[in-house]
């Protein structure tokens, strides 16, 4: 069989090697994930619901294992790490709850004399893609929706972070998901494997995380066969601070929004707008916890880990070079580690034009641009022009005017005074070409259901 290496980001290191499967194994998946589904699908949401909770509880006791695996195979900190997976279980638990209310509806047809029976069935076997940066809570986050409403499910993991996958996918049969209906495809041929799913009429939903690139070709694909599809896609996320915000709750939340994980994350801080009053001391005490972060491996307790791999690091590298070549200003920085992985500095970027390539770009890196704006109206131009519209965040003294200027933002989510949006129980997505469709909370769930009705006769 042919293998394929995982390699450590921080050390350089070959780690593992998985099966590097194809289009003939993607189809052969699906043959077992079909098979099962007539199983799967029958069972009472209860049974769903208590293999659910059993795999939250699996995680939690393999927390330090799957935090250490995590760590070794995507390079991020212990910190971030563990706090993923104790995130990737809370799907599983929020699931297993909202499987024993699948929901329905009952009622009488306004003319009378029909009864109407909604009910919400499985929609069959669902085809999963999920990213590299964060590859236990992107896979539980589909998969436990998918288990929850009846389905199963092939997933194809990133090729970068196989490993979190299968680990995941053992708990799962050691909580009970029969064979099948779970089936992991490691692979190198994305394109091969994927399209082997969405040209197979016995998978009848796609979920997909990744590019925005990426996710529209894969639609085109979708539409040929007209298959349920949800695409979570790319962000160019702003932070917005004004001039009554509180500093330090608003330096202490772009530090969450852009740097945990690295900034390589959907959701990740790409443009910081700083009102002018308040810019000086906005950006001096930035820089100086941007400066305080250690860089390093995971095992040495740092608290920035590498970029995923050598083509992002060059990636960043020019986006960087390029702002400044078009006039912005390195103001602060972290030390870099005398180490071989795949390391850039967290930086801080200063004197960052509002027209600036670096800002109508997704960064994925530990970089953050600060822009100063004045006018309000003004801001907002600036911050609904662009493509994407997943995520954003606003810090502000008065909740009022933080709301308006939430609500006047084109995102799916908004962080108010805080530098989180996801949660298992709220409905994660974006708008534009960040996507379709939304995961956790009840929405989640219904992305992988059909929904019928009975039209009775009553008379």
């Amino acid at each position: 069989m042919t293998t394929f290496q995982v390699e450590d980001p921080a050390s350089l290191e070959v780690v593992a090697e998985v099966p590097d499967l194809g289009p003939k194994d993607a189809r052969a998946a699906v043959d077992r994930a079909d098979a099962a589904f007539a199983e799967w699908s029958r069972t009472s949401p209860r049974h769903r619901s208590d293999v659910l909770r059993r795999a939250h509880e699996l995680m939690l006791r393999d927390k330090d294992e799957l935090t250490a695996l995590i760590a070794q195979e995507n390079g991020k900190s212990l910190v971030d790490a563990a706090a993923e997976v104790g995130y990737a279980a809370e799907f599983f638990r929020w699931f297993s709850e909202e499987a024993v209310r699948p929901g329905g509806e009952y009622g009488e047809a306004p003319a009378g004399g029909v009864r109407t029976l909604v009910s919400h069935r499985p929609v069959g076997v669902a085809a999963l893609v999920t990213p590299w940066n964060f590859p236990a809570a992107m896979a539980t986050r589909k998969i436990a929706p998918a288990l929850a409403a009846g389905c199963t499910v092939v997933l194809k993991p990133a090729a970068e972070t196989p490993l979190t996958a299968l680990a995941v996918t053992r708990l799962l049969t050691e909580a009970g998901v029969p064979d099948g209906a779970v089936e992991v495809v490691t692979t190198t041929d994305a394109a091969g494997v994927v399209s082997a799913w969405l040209s197979d009429d016995r998978v009848r939903k796609v979920s997909f995380t990744g590019s925005t690139g990426v996710g529209r070709t894969l639609l085109h694909q979708a539409a040929d066969r007209v298959l349920n599809a949800s695409m979570e896609l790319g962000g160019n996320a702003p932070v917005v601070v004004t001039e009554d915000a509180d500093l330090d709750q608003a330096v202490a939340g772009t530090m969450i929004a852009k740097f945990r994980n690295g900034g390589q994350a959907c959701t990740a801080a790409n443009r910081i707008y700083v009102h002018s009053d308040v810019a000086f001391d906005f950006l001096a005490r930035l820089g100086a916890e941007v400066e305080k972060l250690t860089v390093g491996p995971a095992a040495d307790g740092a608290a920035i880990g590498p970029v995923i791999s050598a083509a992002a690091l060059h990636r960043i590298t020019e986006a960087v070079d390029l702002a400044v070549r078009e006039g912005a200003r390195i103001s602060h920085r972290a030390e870099l580690p005398d180490a071989p992985g795949y390391f850039y500095p967290p930086t801080v970027l200063a004197d960052v034009a509002p027209d600036a390539t670096i800002l109508r770009q997704e960064i994925f890196g530990p970089v953050a641009p600060v822009v100063v704006w004045r006018d309000e109206d003004e801001l907002i131009r600036l911050v609904n022009d662009t493509e994407y519209g997943l995520a954003a965040y606003v810090f502000a003294g008065e909740l009022g005017r933080a709301i308006r200027l939430g609500e006047r933002i084109d995102a799916g989510m908004v962080g108010i005074n805080r530098g989180l949006v996801s949660d298992p129980s709220a409905p994660f997505g974006g708008v534009k070409q960040s996507g379709l469709g939304r995961e956790g909370a009840r929405d989640g769930l219904r992305e992988f259901q059909e929904t019928q009705y009975l039209s009775v006769d009553w008379s």
